[in-house]
């Protein structure tokens, strides 16, 4: 697949004497896709452009109910949707690489995974700008003194320069604790995985 993706987002023989590296892992046949178009996007220093064009259409398939089941639909051929895509690309004025992406997303089969694609690609953008993302979340809402102490405990892991951007989610299926998503790292601190270990030892035990 990688050398397929390669051939397929290529400006040009010399264009891809190798693929750039991603500054962050990303995992699944998304990330596959998302680190090609990045590797594209940085050869050609477009990298901001294509992320804009990425939301735009981020924001089409969220709003436009049609365009989502289109891209959804598992009935359509690949062929069919790439003209589709491509056609939508031209009409928003895309960059070259996001519609060669759009196109080649298509006619693999895999248009259903463009929303995963684009978190991937989201991702992969807040560590280039040194961004470290991080989610929490709680049974309920934190107290302003715990999300001080939090912030600041966060802030001490960071590497120098590194830009932290937290969000906070209520949850409370987790019963109690936190879950913390930090970039590509994810520690469970809640209740409920606890129960959920205590079960699986009861259970390994009988």
């Amino acid at each position: 697949m990688a050398q397929m993706l390669k051939r397929s987002f290529s400006m040009s023989a010399a264009a891809f004497s190798g693929l750039v590296k991603a500054p962050v892992a990303v995992h699944g046949i998304e990330g596959r896709y998302a680190a090609a178009l990045y590797s594209a996007a940085h050869k050609q220093k477009n990298l901001e452009q294509v992320d804009k064009d990425l939301q735009k259409i981020k924001g089409i398939y969220q709003q436009d109910a049609k365009f989502k089941d289109f891209v959804r639909d598992p009935t359509l051929k690949g062929l069919k949707k790439k003209q589709a895509v491509l056609a939508i690309a031209q009409k928003l004025g895309l960059t070259k690489e996001s519609t060669n992406f759009l196109g080649i997303l298509a006619e693999n089969g895999r248009l259903s995974k463009l929303e995963a694609v684009v978190a991937s690609y989201e991702h992969i953008m807040r560590a280039h700008r040194g961004e470290l993302f991080v989610q929490v979340t709680s049974a309920e809402p934190l107290s302003k003194s715990h999300e001080s102490a939090l912030s600041d405990a966060l802030h001490k892991m960071a590497k120098s320069g590194q830009k932290l951007n937290v969000t906070y989610t209520v949850k409370p299926a987790i019963m109690g604790g936190l879950v913390v998503t930090i970039g590509d790292k994810y520690v469970d601190l809640s209740i409920a995985s606890r129960i959920k270990k205590l079960k699986e030892t009861l259970v390994a035990s009988v």
